[in-house]
């Protein structure tokens, strides 16, 4: 497996990176998943009624990471009723 069209393997790519930015890419991992969940959790459990468009394109859209999430998250609720 190659990253970056180089001939480092991903164990290799991952120690030639320093602390901090080892810390980045996992914080970043972390918010991704994060962001992830909630959408599905969201999409689980909003009416279809409550939904931009499709849910289905969400359930989709969710699964492009991490343009999904964050468009579902800013764009696909629409405001709950009181």
């Amino acid at each position: 497996m190659t990253i970056n069209g180089s001939d480092k393997s991903p164990k290799e790519w991952w120690s030639g990176l320093n602390k901090y930015q080892q810390s980045a890419v996992a914080a970043l991992g972390c918010l991704e998943i994060v962001l992830t969940t909630a959408t599905i959790r969201d999409l689980a459990r909003r009416p279809s009624t409550q939904v931009r468009g499709p849910k289905a394109l969400w359930w989709l859209a969710s699964a492009v990471q991490p343009v999904g999430p964050m468009a579902y998250l800013a764009f696909g609720r629409s405001r709950e009723q009181n």
